[in-house]
């Protein structure tokens, strides 16, 4: 009986272990993908009556623009449906004999990085008529899967870029479109072994990116060669959705032939990139406003959230 006992107790602790871990990790899943939000906003925008239809958007393209890859089968035509006061470069990463021949369809030198090769380009090929606000975005538009790391109601990147606050970003010089820590800006995000020190100095020797007073040790390897070392921590929060006024063209150039140039893979090469973008546009090492800072700063709410359509 007492070993019976035993048996059951033994069992009940380890169910109990495991549920807690479950509990833990649901609850670090919700917060990820702000699920409670995401069903009460869907909730209230679903029931009639419960919130009048938001007004016609009109607008025309000012001194922004919106830039993103894409697939060459992705729907993208609700950048210009939904934002028409953002200027568009939409660029086909993966396309067809005939799109490379079309003058008038945007196209990367070649399909690797993810979304990194057409952010490079774009700034690189405009680089002397730059609006003075530039947005990058995935091509998804929302989506509780797809878009989950889209830090507005809905997961919708029309509604974030209604909301975002452009003086900010002009002032600020770079934000994160997302607010939330989750995932990047926690603590045990902060040493990642994807920027490894071989890394670090292949994109940034020789650049004027970092800054030299990102790291209190200054590395001079040989004349002409100076930069800063790579620092210990290197965060921000996920997905490589950002706004931004822009550095140096060459040191641009150099950034897209590393890319072009390195051994890594589309994806690994592309993390690279996600957790390095903060960096190249000038924001010290660990970006990581205060989440409520940063959705006060970046989308105006300051109080309750209420974001507009």
């Amino acid at each position: 009986m007492k070993s019976g006992l035993r048996v059951l107790l033994c069992i009940g602790c380890v169910l109990f272990f495991a549920l807690y871990l479950l509990e833990a990790h649901i609850q670090d899943i919700c917060n990820q993908y702000r699920a409670g939000s995401f069903v009460w906003t869907w909730i209230d925008r679903h029931i009639p009556g419960s919130r009048p239809p938001p007004p016609p958007y009109i607008g025309i393209p000012g001194d922004k623009v919106i830039v993103m890859a894409k697939l060459e089968e992705e729907y993208t035509n609700w950048v210009e449906e939904e934002l028409p006061d953002w200027q568009r470069a939409i660029y086909i990463v993966n396309p067809t004999a005939e799109s490379r021949m079309n003058e008038s369809i945007l196209t990367t030198p070649m399909n690797k990085g993810h979304e990194a090769m057409a952010y490079l380009t774009y700034v690189i090929d405009h680089y002397d008529i730059l609006p003075s606000t530039i947005a990058f975005l995935h091509a998804h538009r929302s989506g509780f899967f797809m878009a989950w790391h889209v830090d507005a109601p809905l997961h919708d990147n029309v509604i974030a870029m209604r909301n975002l606050q452009v003086p900010f970003v002009k002032q600020n010089g770079y934000v994160n479109l997302r607010c939330n820590w989750n995932p990047g800006c926690k603590t045990d995000s902060r040493v990642n072994s994807h920027v490894t020190e071989e890394i670090w100095y292949d994109l940034f020797e020789g650049t004027s990116t970092p800054p030299l007073n990102m790291s209190s040790s200054v590395e001079i390897e040989e004349p002409g060669k100076r930069y800063a070392r790579k620092p210990t921590q290197i965060a921000a929060a996920c997905c490589a959705q950002f706004a931004c006024a822009c550095g140096r063209k060459e040191d641009y150039l150099k950034i897209r032939q590393w890319l072009i140039d390195t051994d890594l893979t589309d994806a690994k090469s592309g993390r690279v990139m996600e957790y390095l973008w903060h960096v190249i546009f000038g924001a010290n090492s660990v970006y990581c406003p205060d989440e409520q800072l940063c959705y006060c700063q970046v989308y105006g709410q300051c109080g309750e959230p209420d974001f507009s359509y």
